[in-house]
């Protein structure tokens, strides 16, 4: 968690996450259509790059990271701009009671292959997501392992395969409704790393 406290300084200075989170936001209003009567969160905020590109997509903005210099870049952010409907909150969604209540959408970017369980993150979604709710996950198609360095010591997902995590949304009470690859990470080395956007819906 230190080595994002750091990058938090500099995290919104990259264009390509600017960028990626530009194209992921138009994706997911194309598709779900807020038109700013639903509440939304986004897991594994970051800076809120992604959640300013919908900040006029939902009537109110969750937005919850376990980084603290992620939230601090965050809160200075919305101050800056004076955003009122936007709700910063540094807590482990897993392991914490927090009040988040009837929540329509729920969103994240690039955190998934983080979270080693899988089943306890969406069972968690699945409680938090109002019956008929859009959970909208972007992030690595499944790769060979060069996306993080070696001095990293990264032990997540090295992507994801959309069979298998549509099978396991299922089991969940999730059914696939939308999928696609409309971005791509292409690293100095020039290997090119693609992202897809998986919506499921809430049918159980």
């Amino acid at each position: 968690m230190e080595r994002f406290d750091e990058q938090a300084k500099t995290w919104d200075v990259n264009p390509d996450k600017q960028k990626r989170a530009h194209t992921f936001a138009l994706e997911i209003t194309n598709f779900i259509k807020p038109e700013g009567k639903l509440n939304a969160l986004e897991f594994g905020c970051g800076t809120g790059l992604l959640s300013f590109e919908l900040k006029d997509a939902f009537r109110t903005i969750t937005l919850v990271d376990t980084s603290a210099g992620m939230i601090d870049v965050l809160k200075k952010k919305i101050a800056k701009e004076q955003i009122t409907h936007f709700k910063p909150l540094q807590t482990d969604l897993f392991k914490n009671e927090i009040p988040i209540e009837n929540i329509d959408v729920i969103y994240t970017l690039m955190t998934m292959h983080h979270i080693l369980d899988l089943h306890t993150a969406f069972k968690e979604f699945h409680k938090l997501l109002n019956k008929g709710g859009y959970l909208c996950i972007a992030d690595l198609v499944t790769e060979d392992g060069t996306f993080h360095k070696p001095e990293m010591n990264f032990d997540g997902h090295h992507g994801f395969d959309r069979e298998i995590l549509s099978d396991v949304l299922k089991k969940h009470g999730f059914e696939t409704v939308y999928y696609t690859t409309p971005h791509t990470i292409t690293k100095d080395t020039g290997k090119k790393y693609p992202l897809f956007l998986l919506i499921a819906q809430r049918v159980s």
